[in-house]
């Protein structure tokens, strides 16, 4: 486990952040994108929010940083969760699972974690008995308020 509770904020997050980090990214095993799944769990309810991929790059600016930031696979580039919606995440703890190949990311998610204007990115339930699909969550707020058009 890496705890995020000793972050010197004195220090600019380019500044030493590349030997502060080096153990934590030393136990993160990479796919050979060099990605890793990142679950996001609210610190306080324990809801899983949403996933999304990291890099090196944004392991090392989210644990400097303190918000959650992701690789885009689609862009092709660094992802600040909230930088265009304002739906931040501001990161509580960051664990590494036991064999290195998941990391889970505790936020305090400031507004909804979906782009769909919901809560949690997992709001389709599925009934194993009978394969029907319902959605369990509305949407908080319409996405074009979010992000100025529609995301679906």
């Amino acid at each position: 486990m890496c705890s995020t509770h000793d972050t010197d904020a004195t220090v600019p997050a380019a500044a030493g952040a590349a030997d502060r980090f080096d153990a934590a990214v030393a136990r993160i095993h990479f796919n050979g994108d060099g990605l890793v799944p990142a679950i996001a769990q609210d610190a306080a309810t324990g809801e899983v929010l949403m996933m999304a991929w990291m890099n090196e790059a944004a392991v090392r600016e989210t644990l400097a940083t303190r918000r959650g930031v992701y690789w885009s696979r689609s862009r092709k580039g660094l992802w600040r969760k909230g930088e265009s919606s304002g739906q931040m995440q501001h990161l509580k703890a960051f664990r590494i699972d036991c064999d290195g190949d998941t990391v889970l990311l505790l936020v305090n998610q400031q507004g909804v974690a979906c782009h769909t204007g919901r809560r949690s990115c997992f709001f389709d339930e599925v009934n194993p008995e009978t394969g029907d699909i319902t959605t369990i969550m509305t949407p908080e707020i319409d996405p074009e308020t979010l992000y100025g058009r529609r995301t679906d």
